[in-house]
Order: structure tokens, then C-alpha cells, then sequence
């Protein structure tokens, strides 16, 4: 069972360096950010998607899952953190199933993976609105055609492009969207760093930036380009087979948005930024006996602690994860 500890790399969204380069980068962005005047646009970046293992690539190898997400809120802070709203709340639940796969071909020494989600949820919160009229239809789909794997002595390392296509319901300034109508493009760079010798503690950050294209029929209004952190510290237990810690997310807004013809129902100030935190546990779906490994299940919570121009709520999400091949974890103990 210990080869699990070197197969328990994230399957959802893999395209997850070094951790001091990306809190440079996010105390710089923090200083940087002015406190402007502007109503804020939500990005595509489905927050908390990402977690203990992050900046892993998963064992070469076709890969089936699905994830559930659900979102609550009742709160729409301003720029200094007050309530906006007097009242409403609004709750977006998704299904997204997903197919990955991780080929054995190198590329700069990497092994070269891809992936697709088709999610379908109730809504999407374009601007931070508690009005929403759910009901289910696709969303945006989510291609990442570039996913790279490095697997180091004491860390993992991946780097990625993906995109979001606008196959979702979209009507300019309606409040039952699914999607944006938008394209949107993402780059990213993860690392998961393992703290001790047995790799049993495991720190994990991804980086992502995203960028937009204007809206459809909206006489020019773009989302500005969003940052996202996403990551968590672990400790794996069971020979490698759970693996719990506690998990983050973190999203800054650094470039403005523009609204042309689109108006919002709710108006506040500034670029948004939120932060939150809990708890993640990730297990492995194996049989000691039989020697394989079928697959993973992981459940995660977040609690939105911070949140500026935008909704503050919580998130939990269960995904999993099945390689449609068992993988093989060596012989089985003797005597079994």
C-alpha cells in the first residue's frame, strides 16, 4: 500500500514553483492592488477545486471522476468589508463529470497529460447578485490541452494551459446564466513539496492567472484578470492510503473590469479579493488482499474568513476518481 503514496496525485483539475516564488507574487499583487472605484465581474475559476495535492500529476494513465459543488451565501461585503445586502441568499450547486488522462510522452522531461470537465449547475453568480432563479443546464466547459508533470526527489511540479469555452446558457444581464459568455484562458504552476524523508507530509500551492474575452452582446464588457492560490498541507496516514490536512483558497481581481452595456443589479466598489479555509481528506479506494488501487475519494469544506467586493460564504465539495485500468499496487502480502 505505500505505492499510494506516490499515485495520490490530484485527478480533478491537474494543472496545478517553487512556494517562496508565489508568495512574493502574492505579497506583491497585495501592495500593488489600489482600492478603486469599479463594479466587479465574477471569472470562471471554480475556487476550492484544487487541494491537498495540487501540484501533483496523477501516474500515467486514463482517468473518469466526477465532482459535486456546492456553494452557500447570504452576504455581499463592500471594499471594507461591511454587509451590502439587506437580505436574500442564493445557493449554486454543480455536477461536473470529467475524463483525464496522463500520458507516458515527455516533453522537457515532463510527462504530458489533458483533460475535460463538462459541469452542470443552476447558476452562475456573474456579479455578485443574490437573486438568481435556479435551474440546471451545462455550463461553460472547461479543456485543458496542455497539462505537465515532473516528479522531482522531494517535490512534484506541474504547468498547464486550459481554457473555458462559452457553452453555457448566457443572456446579458439575466439572473439565471450558467455560463459567462465569455472565453476565458488560464495558465498555471503548481508544486506539491513532501516535508520528510517517508513523504508522509505533503505542502501543496497552485498558481493560476486568468484572462477573458469580451462578452457577447454586451457592447464590450470584459472580467479583469483574476489570480487564484489554491493549495494545502496534509499528512498521509494507512500506508499512504488517507491523506488530511487542512486546505486553502485565495483570489485576487488585478486588472479592472469593463461593464459597456451590461448593468448590474448590485453595485459595489473595488476589485474583489476572498480567502478561505478548512479541512480536506482524501482516500484511497484499494484492496490490500488484491494488491490494486481503484480509485479515490475526497471530501472538502471551506469557510470564506475574508472576502472584499464580493459574496462571503461556504463551499463543500466530494469528488471521485477512477483510473479505468485498476492500477496495480505490487504483489500482495504473503501468506494472502
Amino acid at each position: 500500500m505505500k505505492q499510494i503514496q506516490k499515485i495520490q496525485g490530484h485527478t480533478m483539475k491537474p494543472f496545478s514553483a517553487i512556494r517562496h516564488l508565489y508568495l512574493g507574487f502574492a505579497l506583491t499583487i497585495l501592495v500593488l492592488i489600489p482600492q478603486i472605484a469599479s463594479a466587479q465581474l465574477n471569472g470562471e475559476n471554480l475556487k476550492g477545486d484544487l487541494g491537498l495535492a495540487s501540484g501533483s500529476q496523477a501516474p500515467p494513465g486514463a482517468y473518469a471522476g466526477f465532482l459535486y459543488y456546492r456553494y452557500n451565501t447570504d452576504r455581499i461585503n463592500t471594499k471594507t468589508g461591511a454587509k451590502f445586502n439587506p437580505s436574500g441568499s442564493t445557493t449554486i450547486a454543480a455536477g461536473a463529470p470529467f475524463f483525464n488522462m496522463v500520458t507516458k510522452k515527455k516533453f522537457l522531461g515532463a510527462n504530458y497529460g489533458f483533460f475535460v470537465a463538462v459541469p452542470i449547475l443552476n447558476t452562475a453568480l456573474e456579479t455578485p447578485r443574490l437573486d438568481s432563479k435556479p435551474t440546471a443546464h451545462v455550463g461553460d466547459i472547461y479543456v485543458q490541452p496542455v497539462n505537465l508533470g515532473w516528479h522531482l526527489k522531494k517535490a512534484d511540479v506541474t504547468a498547464a494551459y486550459g481554457f473555458y469555452a462559452p457553452t453555457g446558457r448566457y443572456t446579458a444581464g439575466a439572473n439565471n446564466n450558467t455560463g459567462y459568455g465569455m472565453w476565458s484562458h488560464e495558465l498555471s504552476l503548481g508544486t506539491t513539496v513532501y516535508l520528510d524523508k517517508k513523504k508522509a507530509w505533503n505542502a501543496a500551492t497552485t498558481g493560476a492567472l486568468e484572462f477573458h474575452t469580451t462578452k457577447k452582446n454586451s457592447n464590450g464588457a470584459k472580467v479583469g484578470t483574476l489570480f487564484t492560490l489554491e493549495g494545502g498541507l496534509g499528512r498521509k496516514f494507512m500506508d499512504g492510503g488517507l491523506n488530511v490536512g487542512m486546505v486553502y483558497y485565495a483570489q485576487w481581481k488585478i486588472t479592472d473590469d469593463r461593464f459597456g452595456s451590461l448593468l448590474p443589479s448590485v453595485l459595489v466598489t473595488g476589485r474583489h479579493r476572498v480567502a478561505a479555509i478548512g479541512p480536506e481528506a482524501t482516500l484511497a479506494l484499494a484492496s490490500k488482499k488484491k494488491g490494486k488501487l481503484y480509485g479515490f475519494l475526497t471530501a472538502r469544506y471551506y469557510h470564506e474568513a475574508y472576502a472584499r467586493t464580493t459574496t462571503k460564504g461556504n463551499s463543500f465539495l466530494i469528488q471521485l476518481v477512477f483510473p479505468l485500468k485498476p492500477i496495480s499496487l505490487g504483489p500482495p502480502p504473503p501468506g494472502k
